[in-house]
């Protein structure tokens, strides 16, 4: 005997507060106590050494953490545990110790491992709105598993364009520095060809760069190479997302395939609190009793 749509609904649930969602998860509860206290500890220490600066990048870190509960509580988004972490662990890595500890700097490889996860994530977030529409019994159409992860991989990748665009914005108006400049050996331009048409000169084996200002003094740098300005370092990190975006579009591909039964890929996928929309035990459930 068949039940009624309305007999696998989902219980009503009520908005939770931020303390019982971390009541909910004791890791989950540990690893946001810990990574706020540590704020709260560089901002103070950052006020008392007048770095102001780093003191409102501290107040942003803070009101950053408290997003991913907010959205759970706003928009009935239920954002899996796992995912909430590695969000809480990269605004950490990338504020505080990424900006303020200048780990940027010091390990040259953090920005790159920041923009993979980046490109990682995005992808996830990306793949879950076009899922939970695609599983929405609200709308008509239905996309095929490859669609999916093709939007998730776009959505990504124009998360990662817009911000390129803002570093590039960041460092032409306040000269900010966030596209990293790197030192190459040698570079191919048209700018140099002697004809002035447009064979690209190449020049190998710089060892050096010499300014000269408006004043006719003159400095050289001492980079032992040619200062690229931000574009191999901009280059990277487009690369380095679409690595994470394609990685968990595959991921997410099979997920849909196999119509949920991944458990990895549901760590990183949020869902929607809908009362009017089956859960998917209840759709296995439902699919057995149909049999």
């Amino acid at each position: 005997m068949k039940k009624k749509r309305s007999d696998f609904r989902r219980p009503e649930r009520r908005r939770k507060t931020l303390q019982e969602q971390m009541a909910e998860n004791k890791v989950l509860a540990v690893v946001y106590m810990v990574l706020r206290s540590l704020v709260v500890l560089v901002l103070v220490a950052q006020f008392f050494n007048g770095n102001f600066e780093n003191v409102f990048l501290c107040v942003l870190t803070l009101f950053l953490f408290t997003l991913p509960s907010f959205i759970e509580r706003t928009i009935r988004i239920e954002v899996p545990d796992t995912l909430e972490i590695i969000i809480l662990l990269f605004i950490f890595s990338a504020e505080i110790l990424g900006e303020i500890r200048a780990y940027y700097i010091q390990f040259p490889y953090w920005d790159t491992m920041l923009h993979t996860l980046n490109g990682f994530l995005c992808a996830a977030i990306g793949f879950s709105l076009v899922d939970i529409l695609n599983r929405s019994g609200r709308f008509s159409f239905s996309l095929s598993p490859l669609y999916l992860a093709v939007a998730a991989f776009c959505f990504s990748m124009t998360v990662g364009v817009l911000w390129e665009f803002f570093e590039w914005g960041m460092d032409s108006i306040f000269f900010l520095d966030m596209q990293k400049d790197t030192v190459v050996h040698t570079i191919s331009t048209v700018m140099l060809d002697p004809t002035g048409g447009n064979r690209p000169e190449v020049i190998r084996n710089i060892t050096d760069v010499i300014i000269v200002t408006a004043d006719g003094s003159q400095r050289a740098l001492g980079l032992g190479g040619y200062l690229d300005i931000g574009i191999n370092d901009t280059m990277k990190d487009l690369f380095v997302n679409f690595i994470g975006a394609i990685v968990f579009s595959m991921i997410g591909y099979f997920y849909v395939k196999k119509r949920g039964t991944g458990r990895f890929a549901r760590q990183f996928i949020p869902q929607v609190l809908d009362d009017e929309e089956e859960t998917e035990p209840a759709l296995e459930q439902k699919a057995e009793q149909e049999k």
